[in-house]
């Protein structure tokens, strides 16, 4: 291969990675829906919140909403937090299948704080040290899943 060969290809790689770079961190705002597994669909887009997990638990009802609102327990509880609310992400990764892991807050509140401290999700291995603090001190009050019956795959969160 030439050298203006290779630099062809030098450039246009650049340009892809600066203009996919460019589009993984534009800020998306918008009423958000909560899927069965915790994700979020906000504008279009399919977003999971950055650095944590959320296990499956038992399915309730929210009853006190028309229609009735049927989901996981900490699918109902992030619903009920981003409730009438914008939600506002920022992306940190792009998934294989086009999915967004993102960093996301409502009102003030960091989602992914959030649904920690409630004791609704896990701290995943690279998630920051206070991930792993809030979840912590929500295991040790008996919070969410802390304190109702829940088998957790440990595999499922890596």
């Amino acid at each position: 291969m030439s050298l203006g060969t290779f630099l062809k290809f030098l450039t246009a790689f650049v340009l892809g990675a600066v203009i996919l770079s460019g589009r993984a961190n534009d800020a998306i705002s918008s009423f958000a829906f909560v899927r069965e597994d915790g994700a979020l669909q906000i504008d279009g887009r399919l977003v999971y919140l950055y650095g944590i997990y959320i296990p499956p638990t038992d399915k309730s009802c929210n009853t006190s909403l028309r229609p009735v609102r049927c989901n996981s327990r900490a699918a109902l509880a992030l619903e009920f937090k981003i409730s009438g609310d914008f939600v506002r992400c920022m992306p940190r990764f792009v998934n294989a299948d086009g999915s967004l892991i993102a960093s996301c807050t409502s009102g003030e509140d960091d989602l992914s704080e959030w649904m920690l401290q409630k004791g609704w999700a896990i701290a995943r291995p690279d998630a920051p040290f206070s991930y792993e603090a809030l979840e912590k001190i929500a295991r040790a009050r008996g919070f969410g899943i802390w304190g109702i019956p829940v088998e957790i795959n440990r595999k499922r969160i890596r």
